[in-house]
């Protein structure tokens, strides 16, 4: 009698390119996935899409800037690689803290194009840009040098970055999360349980992830 094989597990992770949470978690995510049979499905949820959003959330864009790096200073702190978050950087940017929404249509625009490792690659590039180089990913111009340097062909990436249906994919996203009661990045959900990952240091994302196989695994003995 043959052993039954080790399970797989589906991560939903909505995530917002602004984010610095995200930015600690995507990497680990990476080592993860290389230790467990892992799907990561990628969803793009947008905090604040649009310069207007950010005012009525913050009071004004300066206030946003400045109450978003705050938070980047506690992300940095939780980080394996604190060197990655150049807050110095962005606070001396000329450009207003960039909303989400453009990276959103990006990483989507990615998709199509190379599936899910696309929108991963593309996630993780526009993030580097966004918090480790302090380049404006509000700006199109940006996000296509981005996508050009992460191996996209440009005139294909332009094309469906503009597409009506990549933002209809992206507002399905945010719909998906209204309806399974996600409020916050990064949330990852294993579908198999339902459970949600405690974003935390790498041991801790192993271990939650070793009890929902558990749970899986019994639940394919019993």
């Amino acid at each position: 009698m043959s052993l039954p094989s080790t399970p797989s597990l589906t991560l939903d992770f909505f995530h917002d390119v602004v984010c610095g949470w995200c930015f600690n978690l995507s990497p680990r995510l990476h080592r993860l996935a290389e230790e467990f049979e892992l799907h990561v499905r990628h969803r793009t949820f947008v905090l604040q899409d649009s310069p207007e959003c950010m005012v009525e959330v913050f009071g004004s864009m300066a206030r946003a800037k400045a109450t978003i790096l705050d938070h980047w200073t506690a992300c940095r702190e939780a980080s394996e690689a604190p060197e990655r978050f150049n807050i110095e950087g962005m606070r001396r940017a000329p450009f207003d803290y960039p909303h989400g929404l453009p990276g959103a249509l990006a990483c989507q625009a990615a998709q199509y194009l190379a599936g899910q490792a696309g929108h991963w690659r593309m996630f993780d590039a526009i993030q580097v840009a966004h918090l480790s180089e302090a380049r404006n990913v509000a700006d199109p111009e940006v996000l296509r040098a981005i996508a050009r340097e992460a191996g996209f062909g440009t005139h294909a990436f332009t094309r469906l970055m503009e597409d009506p249906a990549t933002l209809d994919a992206v507002e399905a996203n945010l719909c998906l999360a209204r309806r399974w009661r996600v409020s916050m990045v990064p949330t990852v959900i294993v579908r198999e349980t339902g459970q949600r990952l405690v974003n935390g240091p790498l041991d801790s994302l192993r271990a939650q992830l070793v009890d929902n196989l558990s749970i899986v695994a019994n639940q394919l003995t019993s």
